[in-house]
């Protein structure tokens, strides 16, 4: 079944004076302020577009590598994943990079990095950002 998922934005001012929130409209999680510091210096407790993208791709690289471990009859114990998205004022996102620590019985190192590399593959938010470099770091614990 389709989904469709829903986020709203709210800006006023100028890029580099003004300031906005986002809003999680769909989940209705929440509204999260942000601004071109918070952006492209330190966060200062506002989040950017990168920290969101940062967001839906470990969730997504996670669920997909779950999803494959479980077909491989290797449901995983725990996969703890984060995604570093670099943002470049300028030029714009630059790389992304995930790292994977899982907790999974009865699989080699090699399978689990070869498993992740699967799913690196096929998460739909990898796949959306495939115009950018995207790195993988995968370990067992």
């Amino acid at each position: 079944m389709a989904t469709t998922r829903k986020a709203n934005t709210t800006w006023q001012g100028s890029l580099f004076e003004g300031s906005g929130t986002v809003e999680l409209a769909s989940s209705g999680l929440g509204t999260y302020d942000v601004s071109w510091p918070a952006r492209s210096e330190e966060p200062n407790g506002k989040t950017s577009p990168e920290e969101l993208i940062a967001a839906a791709h470990s969730a997504c690289f996670s669920m997909a590598l779950s999803n494959g471990l479980a077909k491989a009859d290797h449901a995983p114990q725990k996969l703890e994943t984060s995604a570093e998205v670099d943002f470049v004022p300028g030029t714009g996102i630059t790389e992304i990079r995930l790292t994977v620590v899982g907790t999974v019985e009865g699989m080699s190192e090699e399978e689990f990095v070869e498993a992740a590399e699967a799913a690196k593959a096929g998460c739909p938010v990898s796949q959306a950002l495939a115009g950018t470099t995207i790195t993988l770091s995968a370990s067992l614990a």
